[in-house]
């Protein structure tokens, strides 16, 4: 996911804070700026993969198993075009989703050591990213254990605890919604508080007014 302050926007009003009021002052830390964009990449992993996953069988269910003869709970309005051929899907979801988890988690303790989210971020920004953070992230993360057999011989309780490994792929699915509807409001924030002075500041690390 891609952790940085949206400010300046109508939503989320830029913070009066000493270092933004000085040309050339630092504003992002290189831990926080190459955090970012590790994100960033991953999360792109992610989603390209994650696509190619769901169209290989574009339908919902609940409960532990589902297939093509089963009633399901969602049909999306998705044709079936890559059945039997998303091993290099599942691969780089794999890879993208530790890089994520591991990033994810150096950024996170990284921020809070260093009062990142406390110095640059107003409450409602502290409101969404506690969100994203400590309930949709863990929730993804669970969920997709639950859905890897490997795993769920040894630890059985995270998928009986979600109701099934396809209630398990159903939530994934939506929680992954969340989170893609949480980077376009992102992105649209950055964009109307100026994309490419926040672009810069996010990888010079310098504030320019």
């Amino acid at each position: 996911m891609i952790l940085h302050a949206m400010a300046g926007s109508a939503y989320f009003p830029r913070i009066a804070i000493p270092s933004a009021a000085v040309p050339g002052a630092s504003r992002h830390s290189a831990l926080v700026r190459i955090t970012h964009w590790i994100n960033t990449l991953s999360f792109v992993g992610l989603l390209v993969s994650g696509i190619a996953i769901l169209l290989a069988h574009p339908r919902l269910y609940w409960g532990e198993t589902g297939n093509v003869g089963t009633p399901s709970l969602i049909d999306l309005p998705l044709p079936f075009v890559l059945t039997g051929q998303t091993g290099w899907g599942r691969s780089l979801h794999f890879l993208s989703a530790w890089a994520c988890v591991i990033n994810g988690s150096l950024y996170v303790i990284s921020s809070l050591a260093m009062r990142h989210f406390r110095r640059t971020y107003q409450v409602p920004q502290r409101l969404t990213y506690l969100l994203v953070i400590a309930v949709l992230f863990p929730l993804m993360i669970w969920t997709g254990l639950a859905m890897s057999p490997a795993i769920t011989s040894v630890f059985p309780a995270l998928v009986t605890g979600l109701g099934g490994q396809q209630s398990a792929r159903t939530i994934h699915f939506f929680v992954a919604g969340s989170l893609v509807l949480f980077l376009l409001v992102h992105i649209a924030m950055v964009w109307r508080a100026g994309f490419t002075k926040h672009v810069k500041a996010m990888i010079t690390g310098k504030d320019r007014v």
